[in-house]
């Protein structure tokens, strides 16, 4: 873990996870993005780079929204801190999926509610497409990382090779990157 210059109040980190949980849409990236934006720009709370390495661990297992949020939390204070992270990200969520589940059984057959519906997605693939393009500029600013990701992105868009697949291999090329130049030096 990274030095830290503040000791973050679980109160705190709940708080800002709840507002995350309430006010994120989109899913996925979109709800990643939002999170590094409160969390390393705003709060200054984890570092770019420390962030980074949190958003490839959570892409490994299950939803990486929540699998980031516990990072962030662990990083934070620990396991408790990763705890009420996750905790106080999903409440929201679930609270209000349980709230419109039952509206839409109720109401589903509303021609409205089917096009609010429709009309969301391309707003969602948008707020998908900036979070990409702001983490790329960030980290992808040389030739060689310009082109990892490029080839990261057709590999998986393209030839549908899984996000676990691109990680091991980008993994494997980091450690060879590293010990072809004298093991870290």
């Amino acid at each position: 873990m990274g030095k830290q210059i503040q000791r973050v109040t679980l109160a705190e980190i709940a708080s800002t996870f709840f507002m995350i949980g309430a006010t994120g849409f989109g899913g996925g990236m979109a709800i990643v993005a939002l999170i590094e934006r409160r969390c390393v720009v705003e709060k200054k709370w984890i570092g770019h780079d420390e962030f980074m390495h949190g958003l490839a661990f959570s892409q490994i297992l299950g939803p990486f929204s929540l699998n980031s949020t516990t990072f962030v939390g662990y990083y934070l204070r620990g396991i408790l801190g990763g705890v009420v992270a996750s905790v106080s990200f999903i409440a929201p969520s679930f609270l209000l999926v349980c709230v419109l589940s039952s509206l839409y059984f109720r109401f589903h057959q509303i021609p409205e509610l089917k096009s609010a519906l429709l009309g969301s997605n391309p707003i969602i693939i948008a707020l998908i497409v900036v979070a990409g393009l702001g983490m790329a500029r960030k980290k992808a600013a040389g030739l060689e990382s310009a082109g990892i990701a490029a080839l990261a992105f057709a590999a998986s868009a393209l030839f549908g090779v899984s996000a676990l697949k691109v990680l091991v291999v980008a993994g494997c090329w980091g450690l060879c990157k590293w010990w072809r130049t004298g093991r870290g030096r």
